[in-house]
Formats: C-alpha cells, sequence, structure tokens
C-alpha cells in the first residue's frame, strides 16, 4: 500500500530544494559580491519572486488542480515598464529557468516541467505562476502555501532564512517542507550547512542534510536544551515578554534568536525547549505561510503547537490565522508551565 502524500511529499521536496538553490545563487550573484548598489532591496525581490516562480510552475504541473496561497503577487511588475523593473523581470525569468533547467536529482520527474530538456518558460508564463499564489484560502479542500523566503533580513546578513512550502487539505496540514540553506547540520560542525526538514501528518518529521542522502527521524522531548527559540527581530516578536518567561521557568540560558520558520526546525530537532512569538503589537494577523509548514514540524515531531491561549492554530480562516494571541511551540510535556509563565509575565508586564 502506497504511503499517503507520498507524492505531495516528494514533489514539495523537489521544489523547495531547487528554489533553494536559486536564492543561494541570488546571495552569491547579488549580495555576496555586493554587485548593487547599497540601497538596492533587489536581490530579496528577485529572489522571492523567482523561488515563487519555481515551486509554483512545479505545482501547477504536478497538481493542477491545486490553487496556491503564496506571499508574492505580480501588481507592480505588471503596472511598471520602467528599465529597472525591466530589470527585474530578466533576473527572475532567467533565474527561474536555470533552477527548473537544474539536472534531475533521485526523486524527481522531468513530467513535473524540471531538469535539462524542460522547454523555457516565458516572462509571463513566470509572473502567472507566481500569481497563482493569490487564492483567498479557507476552510474546505486543498491549497499549498508558500512562503519563498521566509526570513529576509536574515537572507541579506547571510545568516538564517528558509523556503517553505506546506500543503493543506480541509484546514489541516499534511505536508510541510522546510529548506534552510544557511542552517547547519549539527551546530558543533558549523560549516556544514544546508537542512531539509520534512514532515507529513501521521508519518513523522525527518531532517535531511543539503550535502548527503542519509535522512534522520527528530523527536522533541522536555530532555532538550533549556533554552528559547526567538525571532532574531524584536519587531517580531516580544523579547522584553520572553525574558519575563525565562526567569520565571528558571532557565538562565540566553535564547537562541534565529530568523523565519527555521525556529521550528531547530524545536523539531531539540535545539531549544521552546519556540515563542508573543505580539509587539495590535492589529497584526500572521500569515499562514508563516507557521504552516512548521506547525506540522513540530507535531509530528511530538511536540505541540498552540497560540498563548493554547487554543490550535486555524489554517481555516484565509490568508492569515485571525486574532493573533502569539504562538507556541514546545514539547508536549512543558506545554501548560509554558502557558502558564507567559500569563504571569504579562500580568508583570501589565502593571510594569
Amino acid at each position: 500500500m502506497a504511503l499517503t502524500y507520498a507524492l505531495e511529499k516528494q514533489v514539495a521536496i523537489s521544489a523547495v530544494l531547487r528554489a533553494c538553490s536559486l536564492t543561494s545563487s541570488v546571495f552569491n550573484k547579488l549580495v555576496k559580491n555586493e554587485t548593487v548598489t547599497k540601497n538596492d532591496k533587489s536581490p530579496v525581490t528577485v529572489a522571492d519572486y523567482s523561488a515563487q516562480a519555481v515551486i509554483s510552475a512545479i505545482l501547477a504541473r504536478a497538481f493542477p488542480d491545486d490553487p496556491i496561497v503564496g506571499e508574492e503577487d505580480t501588481k507592480t511588475l505588471r503596472g511598471d515598464a520602467s528599465a529597472e523593473v525591466q530589470l527585474l523581470k530578466d533576473r527572475i525569468t532567467s533565474l527561474a529557468n536555470d533552477a527548473l533547467r537544474e539536472p534531475l536529482k533521485l526523486g524527481d520527474d522531468k513530467a513535473w516541467r524540471i531538469g535539462p530538456d524542460t522547454p523555457v518558460l516565458t516572462t509571463e508564463e513566470l509572473l502567472d505562476a507566481i500569481d497563482r499564489g493569490n487564492h483567498p484560502g479557507g476552510p474546505s479542500g486543498r491549497l499549498w502555501t508558500v512562503d519563498p523566503i521566509d526570513g529576509t533580513k536574515g537572507f541579506l546578513r547571510g545568516e538564517q532564512y528558509a523556503v517553505c512550502l506546506a500543503l493543506i487539505v480541509d484546514s489541516e496540514v499534511k505536508v510541510g517542507v522546510i529548506g534552510c540553506p544557511n542552517l547547519p547540520v549539527d551546530w558543533n560542525n558549523p560549516e556544514d550547512k544546508g537542512v531539509l526538514f520534512v514532515a507529513v501528518k501521521g508519518q513523522g518529521t525527518e531532517q535531511r542534510p543539503f550535502s548527503g542522502s542519509g535522512s534522520s527521524q527528530l523527536k522533541l522531548s522536555a530532555s532538550t536544551p533549556r533554552r528559547l527559540l526567538e525571532s532574531y527581530e524584536s519587531g517580531h516578536s516580544s523579547h522584553g515578554l520572553s525574558e519575563r518567561v525565562s526567569k520565571i521557568l528558571g532557565i538562565t540560558e540566553a535564547p537562541l534568536r534565529l530568523d523565519s520558520q527555521v525556529k521550528y526546525g531547530a524545536l523539531a530537532r531539540g535545539d531549544g525547549m521552546s519556540y515563542m512569538r508573543m505580539p509587539t503589537g495590535v492589529g497584526y494577523k500572521e500569515k499562514i505561510w508563516d507557521h504552516a509548514s512548521g506547525n506540522l514540524l513540530v507535531t509530528e515531531a511530538g511536540g505541540i503547537v498552540t497560540d498563548s491561549r493554547g487554543e490550535p492554530l486555524n489554517f481555516g480562516l484565509g490568508r492569515t490565522l485571525g486574532e493573533n494571541y502569539g504562538i507556541i511551540g514546545c514539547a508536549k510535556e512543558d506545554h501548560s508551565s509554558i502557558l502558564k509563565a507567559i500569563a504571569q509575565a504579562q500580568q508583570e508586564s501589565a502593571k510594569a
């Protein structure tokens, strides 16, 4: 009997790996070598659009009836005839086709519009692929959600970012793949970078190094290092509240601060005891593409992900998770104590 979602898993792996290769190429050519002006933010824009084009083009061929909820759209590209925007579109077209036409790897299928023999896609075809991500989401049916570069500031610094893709069926995440080009396979060997995290509902979570073919199953437990995982940027999550929570829980180790959904992968493999993302303002709504893949990685590794009230995340509300009550991921054994610590820290903050 074939494994459930086996094809979806393999297509997602292929799409994410090609997008990771593309984003690394953009960094090496346009960021690392400083071939753009100081205030030019086009490298991350090029990488975002190109990576979403690659993923969407592959999904369109493999699963033509599946809608996509993606971060990017091409309104600004289509409505601007300037030389600057034309250069941007030319770069997107070149990079996306290069990634799609890379040699086939184990598990790839040229029927997905990949490999050296695949026809070159036009700029218009690639823009249309990007705009397949304009679906509004919703509670029923199949849909994919993609974040082509999660952690843009980390990407530009040459630090942590992630390429994220998830399949959601009737509001439930079924497949989650996160590619982390700059994450060490082991923190004790920081030079060996590049990690792919893969999770399928009911089948567990695995880690695969970019540099090899082996994989390892991940299991999250309360015996992981007693430190918090949190956003690198204080504007994304309240560092002050996290500090209060650490004191309440008796945690003395400094938090591990990382950009993007890399934190979910780090949690799933036991690099910390909890991922905390507490709101820093009123009105912001978390996007589903920022959490769908990571949510499944942690839960399939045996952990739990909820909001700060202990309620599960709802991926059937549209393009967002609705009203923001923060996000907590941890081992099941630690969940109750962390929620209590957050409630106490919030009360202390309100009195301060």
